[in-house]
């Protein structure tokens, strides 16, 4: 091993353990934390987000990393470490120590009132937080630079070579093919799903949750799952990786597609190369490759009909009261219904697209500064108008509905959609290259799936751009035509089109 590799490789890792020492931290607040404490852990993670920025600016880093650059010796995967570990320090080098603990504090301050807001169903009790927040993520787009629009910086955070111009485009597409492709379903009868609203006991839900998540595969030696008021996946490394579900006695949709919506986020994560560990070869490519795991699980098996002709007589069994006379045809029409809905997370996999495309406009408003804060509450309702056809009736159904602002996550939400159009692309690939693949999703053997993903995206960590590992598995760029397809083809089954 080379000797000047192996000292990047401990720093980094070192780096990776008081991050993920702030996540647990994170993950503490989101699940178990009592409300005193939010004061102090605020504090703790500024102080923790100040030593990792440290860690990741320093001298020693620095000098070891533009020595590597000029390595001959290095292989293929070491030299894309550096290229990306250099990417990483000369951005985090654009950032003060001070920048990074203020923009922390920020965070937890925002999160703490966007928790109090929502729960009071009172957008003023989180606005002023919300609005330091956005000056410091105006401020941080300036810091990083940017040559188009300031919201490429935040893009570039999450879908690293992203363009707010390119997101633009695609979106327009979303208005040009799927809009109409909606109106002519909200046209048609639609199908009955009273039976999903009865009353399902959260106990015998959260069992049927997790053997859900036991047969996608997902590994509770290096995991587990608890509630939250915003489903999420975190993880601390591929051996612990955790998950949260939210259930609603009254609704058996929430915990299903949550289940299985973030067991696909973390079959990411747990497939990750452990021996990887700190490396940017260790790490995910990015959040539409992530968000593209967890929606090809929620929506190209996990709202097709093979999987609920394996699934739905256990599901049955467990609430037979409930689902009595409920065949797996009426059970799959029922999960697939179309309409407009208030909450994103509830959304149908096509009107989804239209709560993230509000959500893109807002936020390239917001960082462009030709909207400020005051006026989200108004804008979000006109959006839901114009786009849904909806009347906004409160906040807490409204502009505060996600998490993701008071994380300082803006640049995050376009990553929903990509995932979406990737994991159609992905799942099309797949069902190419295993014939059998419906047929043994059917017989609720899930692995092969596992194990393609596996082979082709998850071992092979952040070695490709999500470009880059497009063309691999399927021999060009990502393409919305595949999203429409997959769509044309299930929905024009399910509707009378």
């Amino acid at each position: 091993m080379n000797a000047a590799y192996e000292i990047y490789r401990e720093l980094l890792r070192k780096l990776a353990d008081v991050q993920y020492a702030m996540g647990v931290l994170n993950w503490d607040q989101e699940t178990y934390m009592p409300p005193a404490g939010a004061e102090l852990r605020a504090q703790q993670i500024s102080t923790l987000s100040g030593i990792a920025h440290n860690m990741s600016t320093s001298a020693e880093l620095e000098e070891i990393l533009l020595k590597l650059e000029k390595d001959p010796s290095l292989e293929e995967k070491e030299k894309r470490n550096i290229v990306q570990s250099l990417k990483n320090l000369r951005l985090n080098k654009k950032y003060s120590q001070a920048f990074v603990e203020t923009m922390s504090m920020a965070v937890s301050e925002a999160f703490t009132a966007w928790q109090k807001a929502k729960e009071a169903n009172n957008f003023s009790l989180y606005a002023p937080a919300l609005e330091k927040l956005i000056r410091l993520k105006r401020e941080e787009c300036t810091l990083a630079g940017y040559t188009g629009h300031p919201y490429d910086a935040l893009l570039d955070q999450y879908e690293p070579g992203a363009k707010t111009a390119d997101l633009v485009v695609l979106f327009s597409d979303v208005r040009s093919q799927l809009v109409e492709f909606v109106r002519r379903i909200a046209a048609c009868p639609q199908n009955p799903d009273e039976f999903m609203y009865l009353h399902y006991p959260k106990s015998k839900q959260w069992d049927f949750g997790i053997e859900l998540l036991k047969q996608m595969g997902y590994d509770f030696d290096a995991g587990r799952q608890d509630i939250s008021s915003h489903p999420f996946t975190t993880n601390f490394g591929s051996r612990d990786v955790r998950v949260t579900t939210r259930i609603s006695e009254n609704n058996l949709n929430e915990m299903i597609w949550s289940c299985i919506h973030e067991g696909g986020h973390a079959l990411y994560e747990q497939g990750l190369p452990f021996s990887e560990y700190g490396l940017p070869s260790g790490e995910y490519i990015s959040l539409g490759i992530h968000e593209s795991q967890s929606r090809l699980w929620e929506n190209n098996v996990g709202r097709n009909l093979p999987y609920w002709k394996h699934n739905f007589p256990k599901l049955q069994a467990v609430f037979p009261e409930n689902l009595k006379g409920v065949t797996p045809i009426d059970f799959f029409k029922a999960i697939n219904k179309v309409h407009p809905s208030l909450i994103r997370t509830n959304a149908d996999e096509l009107t989804y697209h239209f709560h993230i495309l509000i959500r893109f406009e807002i936020e390239k408003a917001l960082i462009e500064g030709s909207i400020e804060v005051k006026d989200l509450p108004s804008l979000w309702n006109s959006k839901y108008k114009e786009y849904l056809g909806l009347d906004v009736p409160s906040d807490s159904k409204g502009v505060l509905q996600d998490i993701h602002w008071s994380h300082g996550s803006l640049g995050y939400f376009p990553t929903y959609s990509l995932g979406s159009f990737y994991a159609a692309q992905f799942y099309a690939k797949a069902k190419a290259e295993i014939p059998s693949l419906e047929m043994e999703i059917e017989k609720g053997n899930l692995k092969p799936l596992l194990d393609w993903l596996r082979l082709k995206i998850h071992a092979l960590g952040k070695f490709y751009t999500a470009e880059d590992l497009c063309i691999n598995i399927c021999g060009e760029k990502l393409n919305f035509k595949y999203f429409m397809d997959y769509a044309k083809a299930k929905y024009g089954g399910l509707y009378p089109l």
